[in-house]
C-alpha cells in the first residue's frame, strides 16, 4: 500500500511553560482582542513626526533602529525590576546624548501577540536619562533606570493616560516615563 506524506506540515513550535501559558488568553474573543490591539497599534497611522514599525525579530529591530538613527547605536533598558511598586529615591541622573540634549531615539515596547512582537517607534524632541534608583532608607543603589521625556505632546490624544492622571492636556506639559522591563530605548552612541 502506498504511504501518504505523513510529515508535519505545520511550522515548528514548542510548548510554553505553565507560568507563561496561564497568562495568555485562551478564547476566540480574547485572542481576537489581543491580536486586534497589537495589530491595531502596528497599523495605526503614525503621528506627526513619528516613524514606526512592528518587528518580530531582533535583526528587524536593529535594522529599524539603524535606519532611523544610523549605524552607531546603543540600546539601553532599565537594569532590573528591583523597586517595582515601591517608594524609591532617585540618585545620580545623567543625560544620554551629550548630557541629555534633545535628540531622537527609537523606543521598542512589547506587544501581546502569539510570538514576541515589538512596537518600535521614534518621535522627535525627546531627552533620555539614566538614573540610579536607591533604597530610600539605606541609600543603596537597587536599580539603574532609563527614562524618556517627550518634550512635544501637542499631537497626543487629550485622553492619553498621562494627561488624565496629571490633569493636563496636549502641548501643555512634557511627559516622562520609565522604560519598563524588556522594553528598550535605542540612541546614537555617545
Amino acid at each position: 500500500m502506498p504511504m501518504p506524506d505523513i510529515r508535519d506540515k505545520l511550522p515548528k513550535r514548542s510548548f510554553l511553560p505553565q507560568s507563561i501559558l496561564a497568562k495568555l488568553p485562551f478564547s476566540t474573543s480574547k485572542i481576537d482582542e489581543m491580536k486586534g490591539d497589537s495589530l491595531g497599534e502596528c497599523e495605526r497611522v503614525p503621528a506627526r513626526g513619528e516613524t514606526k514599525k512592528c518587528v518580530g525579530s531582533i535583526e528587524d529591530m536593529i535594522d529599524f533602529a539603524a535606519s532611523v538613527l544610523g549605524r552607531n547605536v546603543v540600546v539601553r533598558t532599565t537594569e532590573n525590576v528591583n523597586g517595582s511598586k515601591k517608594d524609591l529615591m532617585v540618585g545620580h541622573v545623567s543625560g544620554i546624548n551629550n548630557g541629555g540634549k534633545m535628540t531622537r531615539t527609537v523606543s521598542c515596547h512589547q506587544s501581546l501577540f502569539q510570538y514576541l512582537l515589538y512596537y518600535c517607534h521614534s518621535v522627535p524632541k525627546v531627552r533620555v536619562y539614566q538614573a540610579e534608583l536607591l533604597d530610600p532608607k539605606i541609600k543603596d543603589k537597587i536599580n539603574q533606570g532609563v527614562a524618556v521625556c517627550h518634550l512635544d505632546t501637542s499631537d497626543w490624544s487629550p485622553t492619553h493616560g498621562a494627561f488624565v492622571s496629571l490633569g493636563s492636556g496636549p502641548g501643555q506639559i512634557e511627559v516622562c516615563h520609565w522604560i519598563f522591563e524588556n522594553d528598550m530605548s535605542w540612541a546614537v552612541a555617545d
